[in-house]
């Protein structure tokens, strides 16, 4: 795709042909890539939301054993000097106690806010991803680690208002769910909730900055084809539902990406603006602006069940 310059600055939706994986990558500062997709199968739908004090409920093996009493995101706020309003403690306690479950074909799921000793994983996830995507050679993943990683800690810091969200998958054995199997992360997305969270220059078409907006996300490249994308972009919207005053959320998809363009389609996005011709003179690819109004949550436990033959039509993500 877009050649990396001494600056450090990238320019990513170039004109080559569009690879297997593509997501969008947001950034406060125009020196970050900007990327887009989504990856997703899919299966019977469950979420979940335990008490704020507990980070994960039983599925999740080990996870389940590690209390979250203490807040870690609040105490890494009153590290940074930060004054927090009630709604951004309030916020704060409902991320640190999100989960999101799912049970797929191939095994289970599980979906989280990416706590500060998954960063380093995350961002070995987004820059291998990235780099697949722009066909970059493997000599630049030491530079795309670290962009990735100022990119990841810039936002951290604006917690509650913008999260990463991350996925854990455990694959079953025999057709069984194997609790001592070992779970990987799969996959990571983005989520803006407010302004305050919003990136201070978004991709074109641009966004209201008011809404929440979804970005950056990626599977694993070996866990694609299973539903993980899928549900990461379940999860995020069942956060904006729990979080967000406003129910419209959007984000982006190229105009080349047919599968990604459909599994959106699919979950009830709609095309509210399009990139003119005139992007490609900065060697961009044309993009589509895309909303959905989510539906008032009125229960903090939902079940959506769909049969696999409804749902193949969709983008293998």
């Amino acid at each position: 795709m877009a050649a990396l310059s001494i600056s450090l600055a990238f320019s990513v939706d170039s004109l080559k042909p569009s690879q297997s994986t593509k997501f969008g990558f947001s950034s406060s500062s125009p020196r970050y890539p900007l990327l887009y997709s989504c990856r997703s199968h899919r299966s019977n739908l469950r979420f979940a939301f335990p008490p704020s004090s507990v980070s994960t409920a039983t599925e999740t093996g080990e996870e389940a054993t590690k209390p979250t009493g203490s807040y870690a995101f609040l105490e890494e706020s009153f590290r940074t000097g930060r004054f927090l309003s009630n709604d951004e403690l309030e916020k704060l306690k409902t991320l640190e106690g999100f989960a999101y479950f799912q049970e797929l074909e191939s095994g289970s799921m599980w979906v989280r806010v990416m706590r500060h000793e998954e960063m380093d994983s995350t961002v070995h996830l987004l820059a291998e991803s990235f780099g697949e995507s722009m066909l970059l050679p493997s000599g630049y993943q030491s530079v795309l680690r670290f962009l990735v990683k100022q990119y990841l800690i810039e936002r951290r810091e604006v917690l509650p208002h913008a999260v990463t969200l991350v996925g854990f998958f455990r694959k079953k054995v025999d057709g069984f769910s194997d609790d001592g199997e070992e779970a990987v992360m799969a996959g990571t997305v983005e989520v803006c909730l407010d302004k305050r969270g919003a990136n201070a220059s978004p991709p074109s078409p641009t966004p209201p900055k008011e809404s929440p907006y979804i970005c950056n996300m990626t599977v694993k490249e070996d866990l694609r084809r299973r539903g993980i994308g899928w549900h990461l972009l379940k999860a995020s919207e069942e956060l904006i539902s729990q979080i967000s005053p406003s129910k419209d959320v959007y984000l982006h998809c190229r105009m080349v990406d047919e599968a990604p363009f459909n599994m959106y389609k699919k979950a009830g996005y709609e095309v509210v603006k399009t990139d003119t011709v005139l992007v490609l003179l900065m060697l961009q690819r044309r993009k589509h602006l895309m909303r959905k109004k989510l539906p008032l949550c009125t229960t903090p436990t939902v079940e959506m069940v769909g049969s696999d033959n409804e749902l193949t039509s969709s983008a293998n993500v």
